[in-house]
């Protein structure tokens, strides 16, 4: 069975990195109507504790994850952690 690991999205948040398709900005319109779009049909998961929202991720179920980490920052971690379990 292959080992789960998990990308850390800020402040306790994680997310199993295996499932994550993107990781964007959230300042375009078309990101804007992404988010609405998955609060409209209960796919939004808020993990920004309240802050800023400063990246998107969509997973590979289309759920949409906010985070107050930015986009570049997950980005960086999701390569470390797919460098150290290769």
């Amino acid at each position: 069975m292959q080992k789960q690991t998990l990308l850390n999205i800020g402040f306790g948040n994680f997310v199993v990195s295996s499932r994550v398709i993107t990781i964007v900005n959230p300042s375009s319109s078309p990101m804007r109507r992404l988010r609405e779009d998955a609060r409209q049909q209960g796919r939004l998961v808020d993990a920004t504790q309240g802050r800023k929202t400063r990246s998107i991720i969509v997973t590979d179920s289309n759920h949409v994850i906010l985070s107050a980490i930015q986009a570049e920052t997950i980005g960086h971690r999701y390569i470390s952690e797919e460098v150290d379990h290769d």
